[in-house]
């Protein structure tokens, strides 16, 4: 006989809740379970995506990592912008986003443009400016996000540029 569905935010283990007389297990003794249903859209956002947190300090007491999703609208661009200290990693559940930055290892800068699957993955070194597009005119395209910082950051940009190796190097 299987256990009841969690309710999201109670923890792995349904008894942690507060009881009479007892406190709630602190955030970091638990596991926690965030609901596809119950993913929080106040965060960070970016021109022509829609952001969606799941795991974040905020919400489960995340020190290193915040995890979430991405909705890309059929035939839009984000803004191009970038996730400042934070690595970020990124997996493709539906759709075909692209994934456009500028490289400038040869004599002029040049626009970039990874185009993906459903399960393709892409990583973003911290700081590099870029953009996702959707180039698909009906399918909404969706990725899964991971990034080293406990909350997500996001610096909007007025253009694309190249990321000066020697700035990332300090």
């Amino acid at each position: 006989m299987s256990e009841p569905l969690t309710t999201p935010g109670e923890g792995f283990h349904p008894h942690l809740h507060e009881a009479q007389g007892r406190a709630a297990a602190p955030l970091r003794t638990r596991l926690h379970h965030i609901r596809a249903d119950a993913l929080d859209g106040d965060t960070a956002q970016t021109g022509g995506m829609r952001r969606f947190s799941a795991v974040s300090g905020k919400a489960v007491g995340s020190e290193k990592l915040w995890m979430g999703q991405t909705h890309v609208a059929p035939a839009t661009s984000s803004s191009d912008h970038h996730h400042g200290e934070s690595e970020t990693a990124i997996h493709v559940v539906s759709g075909h986003p692209e994934f456009v930055f500028l490289d400038d290892s040869g004599e002029e800068p040049e626009e970039v443009r990874l185009r993906t699957s459903p399960g393709d993955y892409i990583f973003v070194p911290p700081f590099v400016p870029h953009r996702e597009e959707n180039p698909d005119p009906t399918e909404e395209a969706v990725v899964v996000i991971a990034r080293s910082t406990q909350e997500a950051i996001v610096v909007n940009l007025p253009r694309l540029y190249a990321l000066d190796p020697d700035a990332t190097t300090g």
